[in-house]
């Protein structure tokens, strides 16, 4: 059981990190933990280029994270428009469409999901 759902969870894994690079996002997934009640906690870095939007969506739990480089707009629903530089961090509510336009250098952030099982780590949201 536990062997079927390493393999699911990284078979997800990489359909997001594939489904993301297409969009000009790169994700390298660097550890996906086991968590009670039925979530688990992904940790990525991922990385925007410059001047683009990475695409309105939402995540089943909520989406934290650190910015490591590079300057971006973060656009939460509801939420006035904020500005993340290096050295910020933010907090996504679970289920909240939001958007990132990044600026001139890109952005390169650390970040963390808390999923539920057998959900994707992001799905796309409607404008």
């Amino acid at each position: 059981m536990l062997k079927k759902l390493i393999c699911g969870l990284t078979i997800a894994m990489l359909a997001c990190a594939g489904a993301a690079s297409a969009q000009g996002i790169k994700r390298t997934p660097l550890q996906d933990i086991k968590y009670p009640a039925g979530h688990h906690i992904v940790t990525v870095v991922a990385e925007i280029g410059p001047n683009q939007l990475a695409g309105r969506h939402t995540h089943p739990g909520v989406d934290t994270g650190y910015v490591l480089d590079g300057e971006a707009t973060l656009l939460v629903e509801g939420q006035p428009d904020k500005v993340l530089k290096a050295g910020d961090s933010y907090a996504v509510p679970a289920g909240i469409p939001h958007d990132v336009k990044t600026g001139d250098k890109g952005l390169k952030l650390l970040a963390i999901y808390v999923v539920e099982d057998g959900k994707p780590v992001a799905t796309p949201a409607p404008k």
